[in-house]
């Protein structure tokens, strides 16, 4: 039970970083981009690493010692896959009038003065967050139930990837009812999806837990976070920053995962 507490305390502070961005909005005239550039490049090159390094050969081990080595090993190659189809179809669904990865600088939102659509792009931009975070909370869970030190990693990085989705939050519902209130609180509980997914998932789930449920998942998850980092976070870096600064972030993030893998894991 201690390490349930654990694990959905860490998808607690991953999901609830949607608050961050938020507040940082409210005092910030101009997006620091390259700071955001590089942390988002970090946060990707920490999700990619875990996911192709340690996630799926952890899934791997535990499928092969059930099925054998050749039909473990298609098991979770497919179970991966499927993961990054399960993410790459709620993508699909999700509303589509502002989808959260295409984020705006601070200051081009507080130039708009069309307050209705600046508030539908605020409200809209909170329910696609909030479906898109559901998966990623039963990915921060599953690993942190794991692995303590794994789940704290993937929790950082997905902490760091919401603190601009606040802002896309945030910031339009602000600038188009001029209430800190209510922006701060739409944006703080679309994070709240995320430890709603750990939950769901876990009571949905415990029932079922063995080896194959574990490598099955743990494999899925895999893929759910190499979608997340090529999809959302490298664009994103990739828009606020400069190429390099992207880069030299993710490659960070790979180095610092690594490291901590040696020392910690």
């Amino acid at each position: 039970m201690t390490n349930v507490l654990f694990a959905f305390g860490l998808t607690l502070f991953a999901g609830l970083s949607t608050g961050i961005g938020s507040a940082l909005a409210f005092y910030t005239k101009q997006t620091n981009k390259k700071f955001l550039s590089a942390v988002l490049g970090f946060s990707a090159g920490v999700m990619i690493y875990v996911s192709m390094i340690e996630i799926f050969s952890e899934a791997r081990d535990s499928l092969e010692i059930i099925y054998g080595e050749t039909k473990g090993y298609w098991i979770t190659t497919i179970a991966f896959f499927m993961g990054i189809a399960l993410i790459a179809i709620i993508d699909k669904f999700v509303p589509s009038i502002e989808n959260p990865h295409e984020m705006r600088d601070v200051g081009d939102m507080q130039d708009d003065i069309k307050d209705f659509e600046l508030l539908r792009m605020g409200l809209f931009s909170a329910l696609a967050i909030a479906i898109h975070n559901f998966p990623e909370g039963l990915a921060t869970f599953t690993s942190a139930l794991q692995n303590n030190t794994l789940g704290i990693s993937i929790a950082i990085a997905i902490a760091i990837h919401n603190i601009p989705e606040g802002i896309a939050v945030s910031v339009p519902i602000y600038y188009a009812t001029g209430d800190r209130k209510k922006a701060f609180l739409y944006s703080f509980f679309s994070g709240l999806s995320e430890p709603v997914g750990a939950i769901v998932g876990y009571f949905i789930l415990i029932r079922f837990f063995n080896d194959a449920m574990f490598g099955l998942i743990f494999a899925s998850v895999a893929g759910i976070m190499v979608y997340i980092s090529l999809d959302e976070l490298l664009p994103t870096a990739e828009k606020y920053g400069e190429h390099h600064v992207a880069i030299y972030g993710l490659i960070s993030g790979m180095g610092v995962m690594a490291l901590s893998l040696l020392f910690f894991a």
